[in-house]
């Protein structure tokens, strides 16, 4: 049997609960400093107070440390590691090789006990098994792959290596391969291996010929829908992946709560089908909330990418913001001062009052506005004036959704076997009550029940039933068995809660009983030697290399040469980015596959700057060229 483990995002320590709540197994979070998100970091309490709550269910918490790292921040980097193992973390991500290094032999004088696991980001660009294995090799105990990989590599990574695999499953794709875009350090200064990515892909481009010929005209055309593979996590388990990524370190908690909740039914249905084959990284169950739908959430629509290793349309170059459902047309507008009325052409959504909306302007740009009164297919809301008649509507808030997650909040409890065995020694009555937890934890409680036998045997063990079979604390109980075939003592309502109340507080003070770890371990004593092999001997600017111990690793490891991080050399001629995406294709461009008519050189123009397409089709990859 395989852990199945479903990761989900935290911005903050709140969401972080929200998460588990919803029924994530695992959490990842910034730390103070050196998260590639630089608005997400959070102060080392926070994540203890986050490892304590995940750890009450199992679930643990990973901490990003995944930017690139220069020489005056290694000591500080290595101190949070050690902080935020002490304050209970599970794991730490990681980009820069120094790290593993530091955590095997320290830094300077400093050379405390690193037990806690290292897990290779996304950001270090795994999508080979040779770049699996030389990280296996160092010790990451787990390897975060690549977005754009198909089931079909991520197997050959999978057989190659022995340590856990990761992969995104949900939300905003990076259109570069992680870890080696430099677009923005090139137009803004704002390196992504530093956490300050300015979200180039989103900006809006135009493209030209040679010649200067305007080919499409301020478009968005780097930017990508959102991952959505729920409906494929079997074939991921098959493939190999253990942990389920849930993209989104800065999305607000109605976001994360929706799309947690919507994957981890996902997972249990899996599991419910293979039982034999997998289980759930954590314990607990989630009771009550609301139904999940990833529809009303922030998204700029939806695909799998690459996933079975074939080339599709991947683009949202429309909008580059989150759209929503597309609830019809306009068809009428009647502006009356400050208030503008419109009718469009109605669908099966059902609007409320407050909820949001966007649609295209005639010049591009993506605009919104709230409607304060929304009845069939009519809104009213204050005066828009970009928008027209024949304008696309799209739902991109729904009120009444919004109002549901705050109202019917998801419970997470453990649930817990319980056995009663009723005894009657010399006229008086004691129960004994047994409670075993889903984890294996076990509390037992034993009361004198006094002298009286209930009247009515069948109402007294309905009532008892009754009373043990409900929720305390982070337990619900049921029954397992009442081992008194003739008689029951009579107790009243109180005293059977009384039971109930003192089992809850036994398990809850054990600790929860954790799943095998020892795959998790810091792999410090690794036998094999770690050699990077074939062509990825020679090294370039996009190992990302920005420090000496860094450096020392690859040269270790056999690599001939060691170029310093774009973001220290700034390399003339650079490739800013390579990705499996390609505008040609999208805009049906493609001398290969589409049979179209070679186009010639190409280039994207923003803001004064020209940065020129190369098309590397044996490899059917695009890249942008500094």
């Amino acid at each position: 049997m395989r852990e199945l483990e479903l990761l989900a995002p935290a911005r903050d320590y709140q969401i972080g609960i929200a998460a588990i709540d919803c029924g994530a197994d695992a959490v990842y979070i910034a730390g103070p400093q050196f998260g590639a998100r630089q608005a997400a970091g959070n102060d080392v309490d926070d994540i203890r107070r986050l490892c304590e709550y995940a750890h009450k269910f199992g679930a643990r918490i990973f901490v990003t440390l995944n930017t690139i790292l220069y020489d005056d921040e290694l000591e500080a980097a290595y101190r949070q590691m050690l902080a935020v193992q002490e304050a209970g973390a599970d794991a730490v991500i990681v980009q820069d090789m120094a790290i593993i290094e530091m955590a095997k032999k320290g830094i300077g004088n400093l050379k405390e006990d690193i037990r806690i696991p290292l897990h290779a980001s996304t950001q270090c660009a795994i999508r080979t098994p040779e770049q699996a294995r030389f990280l296996e090799s160092l010790g990451f105990s787990r390897l975060i792959l690549e977005r754009e990989l198909s089931l079909e590599q991520i197997s050959a990574i999978r057989e190659a290596v022995s340590c856990e695999l990761e992969f995104f499953v949900h939300g905003a794709l990076c259109v570069c391969y992680s870890g080696q875009c430099y677009l923005s350090e090139k137009i803004a200064g704002r390196s992504a291996n530093r956490g300050a990515c300015i979200q180039a892909c989103r900006s809006r481009y135009d493209l030209i010929d040679a010649s200067g010929k305007v080919i499409v005209r301020d478009k968005a055309l780097l930017s990508l829908k959102d991952y959505n593979l729920r409906n494929r996590i079997a074939d991921l388990a098959e493939a190999g992946i253990s942990s389920f990524k849930i993209e989104g370190r800065l999305k607000n908690a109605s976001y994360v709560k929706n799309v947690v909740r919507d994957y981890s039914i996902a997972l249990d249905e899996l599991i419910e089908k293979r039982p034999q084959d997998y289980f759930r990284g954590s314990f607990g169950k989630v009771f009550g909330g609301f139904t999940p739908d990833t529809r009303k959430t922030f998204n700029r629509g939806y695909t799998e990418l690459f996933i079975d290793g074939k080339r599709g349309r991947w683009a949202a170059m429309d909008a580059a913001k989150s759209m929503g459902e597309e609830i019809g047309t306009v068809t009428a507008l009647n502006r009356d001062k400050s208030v503008l009325t419109l009718r469009f052409t109605a669908g099966n959504i059902t609007l409320a009052n407050g909820d949001g909306f966007s649609f295209v302007a005639k010049d591009g740009t993506v605009e919104g506005f709230r409607g304060d009164v929304c009845s069939g297919n009519t809104i009213k809301c204050k005066s828009t004036q970009s928008l027209f008649t024949g304008a696309k509507i799209y739902r991109n808030i729904s009120a009444a959704f919004e109002k549901e997650l705050e109202r019917q909040g998801c419970t997470r409890e453990i649930p817990a076997t319980v056995f009663i065995g009723c005894v009657k020694d010399n006229g008086l009555w004691r129960v004994d009550a047994t409670a075993i937890s889903e984890d294996g934890r076990t509390a037992t409680v034993s009361i004198d029940a006094g002298d009286q036998t209930a009247v009515n045997y069948g109402r007294m063990m309905e009532m008892i039933t009754g009373q043990m079979r409900k929720s305390t604390g982070m337990f619900r109980f049921f029954i397992g068995e009442i081992n008194a075939p003739e008689e029951l003592p009579f107790m009243s309502a109180s005293t059977i809660n009384s039971i109930r109340r003192a089992l809850a507080e036994k398990l809850e003070a054990m600790p929860c009983n954790k799943r095998d770890l020892l795959v998790r371990e810091l792999r410090v004593g690794c036998e094999k030697r770690c050699v990077m092999e074939g062509p990825h001997q020679k090294i370039s600017y996009k190992q990302n290399v920005s420090n000496h111990i860094s450096e020392g690793v690859y040269k270790a490891a056999g690599a001939d040469t060691t170029e310093k991080a774009y973001e220290l050399t700034h390399k003339d001629g650079a490739e800013l980015m390579r990705t499996k995406y390609c505008i040609r294709y999208e805009l049906g461009l493609c001398p290969i596959h589409q049979k179209a008519k070679d186009s010639g050189p190409l280039f994207l123009l923003n803001n004064g700057q020209r940065f020129a397409l190369h098309f590397d089709c044996r490899n059917c990859e695009m890249t942008v060229n500094d």
